[in-house]
């Protein structure tokens, strides 16, 4: 897989995160999106005791742990 979009920008990798964020100013929820899915990832990942975080431009990496590392 490669990442050659735009990217997200360096001051927004951790906005991207919190509810209701959308970057591009020209979407809405009329126009697609609520800006809830990253939060919703992140809530998700965080309950199994994992990390998300964004390299490169565009790519996300999550971590959970293994059932025997709890």
């Amino acid at each position: 897989m490669s990442d050659d979009g735009p990217g997200i920008p360096s001051a927004d990798r951790i906005r991207v995160f919190d509810r209701f964020v959308r970057l591009n100013t020209a979407r809405s929820r009329v126009t697609g999106g609520t800006g809830l899915g990253l939060a919703i990832v992140a809530e998700v990942v965080q309950r199994h005791h994992g990390t998300i975080r964004i390299t490169g431009r565009a790519t996300f990496e999550t971590r959970l742990p293994a059932l025997s590392d709890r």
